[in-house]
């Protein structure tokens, strides 16, 4: 128990960064494109003045390896490590505070659809509920191409448009299912060229 309390820490203490970079919080979701999650932090981490932490649910870690991210990741265990008591922090609140912007990449067909409803039921999802509309959050959708061309998945992208975050689309190609056609997550080097937008954009310190 011990150990869990330190680790905890420490994850708790990566989030006092210097806070003239630009952070990034990428999300990770149960599709198997989360399997791209090292490439993607690797090339947002060769941009200059960034910083990248990840959040990601336990379904997503089916599809890629921890240790093979190199920055700090937080899992839904790591919430209730850290707060034992009243005046402890609340870890989905404080990376809410910490990110200058929010991509999650991938967005699996289930947290597209929480998210719609305002369904807050692990840290990733807590996140997004207690998001600052005023700085970006980017999505791409990730899914088989029949939940892709489900009526409910268009009412619920333009929901999350509606709430004023961006789509980063999906995009068609053979998925890993074996079936071809659009669902699968835009390309990472699509996706690092879109936050890139925003770090140009930012308003100096």
């Amino acid at each position: 128990m011990q150990q869990q309390d330190s680790d905890s820490d420490h994850k708790q203490l990566e989030l006092q960064t210097n806070s003239t970079k630009f952070h990034v919080l990428v999300g990770l979701t149960g599709s198997v494109a989360a399997l791209k999650a090292p490439l993607l932090v690797t090339q947002l981490l060769e941009i200059p003045g960034v910083d990248v932490r990840v959040v990601t649910t336990d379904h997503a870690t089916h599809f890629f390896d921890i240790s093979e991210v190199p920055v700090c990741v937080y899992r839904d265990k790591d919430e209730w490590e850290i707060w034992t008591k009243r005046s402890d922090p609340v870890l989905h609140i404080e990376l809410r505070r910490w990110a200058d912007v929010l991509v999650i990449a991938p967005l699996d067909a289930n947290t597209l659809g929480k998210i719609a409803s305002g369904i807050c039921d692990n840290l990733l999802t807590c996140v997004v509920r207690a998001w600052d509309t005023s700085r970006p959050l980017l999505f791409c959708p990730a899914m088989n191409t029949a939940m892709w061309n489900h009526p409910i998945t268009a009412q619920q992208v333009a929901t999350l448009k509606g709430f004023g975050y961006v789509e980063i689309p999906c995009i068609a190609k053979k998925l890993v299912c074996g079936e071809e056609g659009k669902g699968a997550m835009a390309e990472v080097s699509t996706i690092v060229e879109t936050i890139k937008q925003y770090i140009q954009t930012r308003p100096p310190e």
